[in-house]
């Protein structure tokens, strides 16, 4: 197998102007670094908290919590890049997760995903021009006896066909 590899420690990083890393997230992170044996070890509770504030995490983002933790801004950025749960771009008002398990391929969600790619006009892992909508496959939500199922950011949506998920996407604000 070949390895992907990035050159994350040459990446050029455009600040804003005011910091992401502000008092209240130190204190913050204060308190869960006394946890850990070496500050370095509290790098995945940190960019936690620093998506949750800010809803992805930007680059400059990473940069002050390697700063934080005395670490290479690069091992900070290769590590929010191998875990899926972090974002490093805007995602959506709404994301829209669709099961892709056994069960939900099963019951047809191959051709649920194009329709909603289709009305959406993006593929899975790409979000809409105007900010409203990301679109994202994911592997199991559990609840196999209701396929096919997804969830529009913490909904979830249970034996979805493409009309009345159509519909649900379209009554979103």
């Amino acid at each position: 197998m070949a390895w992907i590899t990035k050159n994350s420690a040459a990446a050029q990083v455009k600040p804003q102007s005011e910091p992401y890393f502000t008092d209240d997230m130190k204190r913050e992170l204060d308190s869960v670094v006394t946890r850990y044996p070496r500050k370095q070890a509290a790098t995945l509770p940190c960019l936690h908290a620093m998506q949750e504030k800010v809803g992805w995490l930007p680059p400059q983002a990473m940069e002050e919590i390697a700063d934080y933790l005395d670490l290479e801004a690069s091992e900070v950025m290769d590590t929010a890049s191998f875990y899926e749960e972090f974002w490093l771009k805007p995602k959506g008002k709404y994301v829209i997760w669709l099961c892709q398990s056994i069960s939900c391929e099963i019951m047809g969600e191959p051709s649920l995903t194009q329709k909603v790619s289709e009305f959406l006009g993006i593929q899975p892992g790409e979000t809409t021009p105007d900010g409203k909508f990301t679109l994202m496959k994911v592997e199991c939500l559990g609840y196999c006896g209701d396929a096919p199922c997804g969830l529009i950011n913490e909904d979830i949506q249970q034996k979805i066909n493409t009309d009345n998920l159509l519909d649900v996407i379209k009554n979103l604000d």
